[in-house]
């Protein structure tokens, strides 16, 4: 395409005035879809997946999450629950869609410990992903029925020694925080319980409340009613630190075992190669949400910790907790082909 110009000069300065129009309006024009993308962002209504069933803890906190935010960019969250193979399925979903800024998952520490365990995902756990912020701390509980003559975890490791393979627990599933947490006990524990596996945290809880299972290990927001109706123990927190929301209990690491910690990070992503301008602007939301102070309390009173973080640390997050949990299942000996 030739630029008019009334004479011939060396470079633009020189172009007439009305050559120099011309060229700043076709620079304009071509400049414009990514620049009203910047600017309006979102302008429709922004699909949020969550690879759980309804009512379970990541559910429960990016929905309230998801109401505030929704707030702050002023277009809707609409959740879609895809639960299935211990949150496999929804994530894939979340992999395969389109990096527009307008499908967002949140997920648990299940990203993590599916990468560590599963050889054969249909998505790369890092490379298929962008992180766009941590937005809570869950500490794992351990849990015993009242009946069982135990209120701490050193009780617990001398009643198991004195009766091996007698004691059970149950986690929402086989690879779950609650297994893996109660694995890694057992093993610097030098004792060993029974897991017994259900398909989610409901029917755990009924059976653990009811007395059909002696122990039990889940996020800490799906025990605190039953502990302080007096149906459940607790008897430690996996995390470094107690828990605010139940500030008696003490850690496994105080109770003799200095190198033990398991905690359980939710965050969001978005598909690979979601752009910078969206990841900013939802991490924005995602920060201004958890300053709220009725947001704060709601996590805090459920036993999550409220963190927010820049995306470039919940990415390094992630690979280090796959690095790490990598050599954890290792150690304790858990293999994909026993899930």
């Amino acid at each position: 395409m030739k630029i008019p110009m009334h004479r011939r000069v060396d470079g633009f300065a020189g172009a007439s005035v009305s050559a120099r129009t011309w060229l700043l309006a076709v620079l304009a024009v071509t400049g414009a879809p990514t620049l009203a993308f910047a600017q309006a962002y979102p302008v429709k209504p922004i699909r949020m997946i969550i690879p759980f069933p309804p009512g379970g803890n990541t559910d429960i906190i990016a929905r309230g999450l998801g109401n505030r935010m929704q707030d702050v960019l002023g277009q809707q969250f609409i959740i879609e629950n895809r639960g299935g193979a211990g949150s496999t399925i929804g994530t894939e979903v979340l992999a395969r869609a389109p990096a527009d800024g307008y499908s967002v998952g949140f997920v648990s520490s299940a990203h993590v410990f599916n990468a560590a365990i599963l050889p054969k995902l249909p998505y790369d756990s890092i490379k298929d992903f962008t992180a766009i912020g941590i937005a809570a701390d869950v500490p794992t509980l351990i849990v015993a029925h009242p009946s069982l003559p135990v209120k701490s975890i050193k009780d617990l490791v001398a009643l198991a020694k004195k009766n091996p393979n007698k004691l059970n627990y149950a986690s929402s599933g086989a690879g779950t925080v609650g297994h893996l947490a109660t694995a890694l006990l057992s093993s610097q524990a030098g004792v060993d319980l029974i897991h017994v596996p259900y398909k989610g945290s409901g029917q755990a809880i009924t059976d653990a409340v009811g007395g059909y299972v002696m122990l039990m290990a889940a996020s800490m927001p799906v025990f605190v009613s039953h502990i302080q109706a007096g149906k459940l123990r607790p008897l430690g927190v996996t995390s470094a630190k107690r828990s605010p929301a139940l500030p008696d209990v003490p850690t496994i690491a105080e109770q003799g075992f200095p190198n033990y910690e398991v905690s359980s990070a939710f965050g969001m992503l978005g598909p690979a190669n979601l752009s910078p301008a969206v990841v900013k602007t939802v991490n924005g939301a995602l920060l201004k949400a958890l300053q709220d102070p009725t947001v704060r309390e709601r996590l805090s009173s459920q036993g999550a910790e409220p963190v927010g973080s820049t995306p470039e640390a919940h990415d390094q997050h992630i690979r280090s907790e796959i690095a790490r949990w990598q050599k954890i299942v290792k150690q304790v000996g858990i293999k994909a082909d026993s899930l």
